[in-house]
């Protein structure tokens, strides 16, 4: 179908705009579309009337399609317009003959714009349901909006929430880290303080351990012993006088501290510009002396300031400790130099001996020698071991050292002077054991008698550096609860003979045993020069010592007695004995 006439009347254009809307309607285009096509060409052919002149108006339905064109009528390139054109999609043919132009008369024109009104009308239903729908979509999507915005508030609040957590986790973290960093420090500086029983090495480690980092100073002012502990030797902070006389930690400065446990005070006279925290070293009585810090910052933190305090209350613990320690040191060590005998003098005969305890600091312990003179010029050796260390020990060493001296008044033999020390012990102690070992030098004799009791065996040197272990059968151990006859034992002595005795802290050790230590005396022993021996005794004890002390397992003490026979005497205590003492090594 193809229709073609012209327009130069507003009557042409309503003509053509009715029959474009008949042929649309005849061949089922969409009410929508053809009242989007009828608007689309009434605004064209309303453009035309304007300029004038006459418009040629095709319409054409072909192959499903409906197409307008419009262009001017003649066609002439000069006058620069450009043809229109519009199409629709014909969805079905024709139900009908196609009506062709309109007549002119006022019942169709009128019967055309009613049609055209009941498809405006239908377009205006749809667009009244399409608004509808869309104010249900607006609805919707406010009432979505609203949701969106409640869940981003939620979601902005719990993100608030979870970074005040994740900033008070942090927090806590670094509290936690900070609190692990002082009990650590703590911990291991009262190990390094307590590790000391040097008063004096305590407070010089103190400030070391501090500064930098928990103080920029640190003073330690420890009360004289010989003056008041009140009294200041040099001038003194104010508020470390009044931590010496309160006991109280005293912080001074131009402004409250609020530190915990710490009273506040003025700024010092003697440092205006610092802040000082004066904390007391407290024992049992009263301070022993007082720390005074400077802060490593501006101002102290609570929590290292407690700390501060804490370390300090151990720090005086360790001190009293180490000057008690001292106190009894001192006492120990004159007790042991009263206990500890003067070796005799005697020509022919050398004597050297040598005294290591067991006991850390306490120089005293159950190891004891003696060497006296019995009544008929003969020479008592005797070296031995109460069980156990430390006072108890020692006093029962002393008395056994007297019981023998008393009985060898009255003569008699090693065996029988070891025989009634084991009585006297195992009455007097019935708890306590001991082993000892006796040699006796006879004037005019070149033998050694000599008894042992549960000891370790003596060891001889010959002239010739040849040495044998005296291994013949002991008695048993002193004070056990057991009757017994001590034997005696001779062996030749030559000038020139070296006797050992000692006891098993030298010779034993845990992880070896006693043999072991035997053979290394014996070999040490051997080991020295007979040029040595008679020239240097107390030495050549030292050279038997160094090889046999050089291992970090001895837990005993070690006492060793060296008895050399000058290699130019014809036999030792030939000559009267010298009454002067020489000191014991």
């Amino acid at each position: 179908m193809n229709q073609t006439w012209p327009i130069s009347t507003v009557a042409d254009a309503a003509r053509a705009r009715i029959t474009t809307a008949r042929v649309a309607a005849a061949h089922g285009v969409p009410p929508l579309e053809r009242t989007r096509l009828g608007a689309a060409l009434s605004a064209r052919l309303r453009r035309c009337l304007t300029k004038g002149g006459t418009w040629q108006f095709v319409l054409t339905v072909a192959r499903g399609s409906l197409r307008i064109d419009v262009s001017p009528s003649p066609v002439s390139p000069a006058d620069g317009a450009r043809p229109w054109c519009v199409t629709a999609p014909c969805p079905e043919p024709a139900a009908g003959p196609v009506p062709d132009a309109v007549a002119g008369d006022p019942t169709a024109l009128s019967e055309a714009l009613l049609g055209a009104d009941e498809d405006t009308a239908l377009v205006l239903e749809r667009l009244a349901e399409q608004e509808e729908l869309v104010a249900f979509h607006r609805e919707e999507l406010h009432q979505t909006n609203q949701g969106v915005l409640a869940l981003h508030a939620e979601l902005d609040a719990a993100g608030r929430a979870q970074r005040e957590a994740f900033a008070a986790e942090r927090a806590a973290r670094r509290e936690a880290e900070d609190a692990r960093r002082r009990l650590t420090f703590l911990a291991d500086a009262s190990a390094t303080l307590t590790a000391s029983l040097n008063h004096e090495e305590i407070a010089r480690l103190l400030p070391e351990l501090l500064v930098p980092e928990y103080a920029r100073t640190a003073d330690v002012w420890l009360f004289d012993d010989a003056e008041d502990e009140r009294a200041p030797s040099g001038p003194r902070p104010a508020a470390a006088v009044i931590a010496a006389r309160t006991g109280r930690p005293q912080y001074a400065a131009a402004h409250p501290g609020g530190l915990p446990g710490v009273d506040d005070q003025p700024p010092s006279a003697l440092h205006p510009g610092r802040s000082l925290l004066c904390v007391p070293l407290p024992t049992r009585g009263a301070p022993l002396g007082v720390v005074t810090l400077t802060p490593p910052c501006e101002r102290w933190n609570p929590d290292d300031a407690v700390m501060l305090v804490e370390l300090t209350r151990r720090a005086g613990g360790a001190l009293d400790n180490a000057r008690r320690f001292e106190h009894n040191r001192d006492i120990a060590e004159t007790l042991q130099r009263a206990l500890l005998t003067d070796l005799p003098t005697t020509p022919g005969l050398r004597l050297a001996a040598r005294y290591l305890p067991a006991t850390y600091g306490l120089n005293i312990g159950g190891d004891w020698y003696d060497a006296f003179r019995q009544p008929d010029g003969s020479l008592i050796t005797v070296i031995g071991d109460v069980t156990g260390h430390g006072l108890h020990a020692a006093v029962m060493m002393s008395q056994l050292r007297t019981a023998l001296r008393a009985y060898a008044v009255d003569g008699g033999s090693p065996g029988e002077l070891l025989t009634r020390l084991h009585l006297f012990l195992h009455h007097l102690q019935p708890d306590l054991y001991a082993t000892a070992v006796i040699a006796r030098f006879h004037p005019g004799e070149p033998v050694l008698t000599w008894a042992a009791a549960g000891h370790p065996p003596p060891v001889l040197r010959g002239p010739d550096g040849r040495v044998r272990t005296l291994d013949a059968k002991p008695g048993a151990m002193l004070g056990i609860p057991l009757d017994q006859e001590i034997a005696d034992h001779t062996v030749p002595l030559e000038p020139g003979s070296t006797l050992a005795l000692y006891t098993d802290g030298l010779v034993e050790r845990r992880a070896q045993g006693i043999d072991p230590g035997i053979e290394r005396l014996a070999a040490a022993l051997g080991a020295c020069r007979a040029e040595e021996l008679d020239a240097d005794l107390d030495g050549s004890a030292d050279r038997i010592l160094d090889p046999m002390l050089s291992d970090s397992e001895r837990d005993d003490d070690v006492c060793l007695l060296l008895c050399h026979i000058d290699g130019h005497a014809g036999s030792p205590a030939d000559s009267p004995a010298d009454s002067r003492p020489r000191p014991g090594s």
